[in-house]
């Protein structure tokens, strides 16, 4: 019997050591997205590529911006190890003036659980110039 519970517990052990092992890391192509200067009403849609290079899945669990001018978009499902993903972020190119804005991305990720994504550039009206 002792052999049995010695056994059961280092088998937990083991699974348990195993289990902290898995994490997942997001690592980004980019993080700023330079729109240049752009027309007023031009599309205002990019594109974040991202990569899961932990070995567990990897949640998008928000995404949010610090205007209502700028509108992000997150996958809805978890990105598996090795695959990649997309956050879109759609900027109201009909405001025209200069773009600075940050998207904060959090996910389960084990180094980066926040990320502080960029757009920058400028919006112009060319009936004005």
């Amino acid at each position: 019997m002792k052999h049995l519970v010695t056994l059961l517990v280092a088998a937990i052990f083991s699974i348990t050591i195993n289990a902290q092992d898995k994490v997942a890391e997001i690592e980004f192509k980019t993080e700023t997205i330079d729109y240049g200067t752009i027309e007023k009403g031009a599309n205002g849609i990019r594109t974040f590529e991202f990569t899961n290079t932990g070995n567990a899945p990897l949640i998008i669990s928000k995404v949010k911006s610090t205007c209502g001018c700028t509108v992000p978009s997150k996958p809805e499902q978890p990105i598996m190890p090795g695959d990649t993903g997309e956050i879109k972020v759609k900027y109201d190119t009909n405001r025209v003036n200069p773009i600075r804005k940050t998207i904060y991305v959090t996910s389960n990720a084990a180094k980066k659980a926040t990320v502080a994504l960029k757009i920058k550039g400028t919006v112009v009206n060319t009936n004005n110039l």
